[in-house]
């Protein structure tokens, strides 16, 4: 492959990150090496985090985040702010690395939506990143620099959710 692609999944349904572990395994399976950094997600412990490591060496999560952050930019704690700019330059080291056919930057729009990261800062650097390098992007709300740089940009739409029955997550299927 001499192309990578930008890759977003945004919108409000379910869907996004999972659809983005599809294109990992897919990847995987033609010998390719992909690594996940989630960026909100911290000490959850998800059915993908097991799924994965039978897929090692080829296939890495590396969670960033320390789980759910406010959504009003401004309005976050200093903790907060200095794991934002932690996991960014450890993304950032890995995106320009050379080391991966597939990088998955889950929850990131999330993170520009929020204020905690530089959206100009993060445009550069998929710009900047080795051409053969794919690059997935997920979260909602994905901002018009993200979108207008990508390659494929889907959405993700929500109709029906059991939550609205009072039906909780479940193992397996959202988490």
């Amino acid at each position: 492959m001499e192309y990578g692609l930008v890759i977003v999944n945004t919108g409000n349904g379910k869907g996004k990150t999972t659809a983005a572990l599809g294109v990992g395994l897919r990847a995987v399976g033609h010998g390719m090496k992909v690594l996940m950094l989630q960026f909100i997600k911290g000490s959850w412990h998800t059915g993908e985090l097991d799924a994965v490591k039978r897929l090692e060496p080829y296939f890495r999560i590396v969670q960033l985040g320390q789980g759910f952050v406010k959504t009003k930019k401004g309005d976050q704690p200093e903790e907060v702010i200095e794991n934002a700019r932690v996991s960014w330059d450890y993304a950032k080291k890995e995106i320009l690395s050379g080391l991966y056919d597939v990088i998955i930057l889950d929850e990131i729009n999330n993170m520009i939506d929020y204020g905690l990261l530089n959206i100009d800062d993060v445009v550069s650097v998929l710009k900047e990143r080795p051409q053969k390098l794919n690059v997935v992007v997920t979260g909602r709300n994905a901002h018009d620099k993200i979108i207008d740089l990508a390659d494929l940009v889907t959405e993700m739409r929500e109709i029906k959710h059991p939550f609205k029955k009072g039906i909780r997550a479940q193992k397996g299927i959202e988490f």
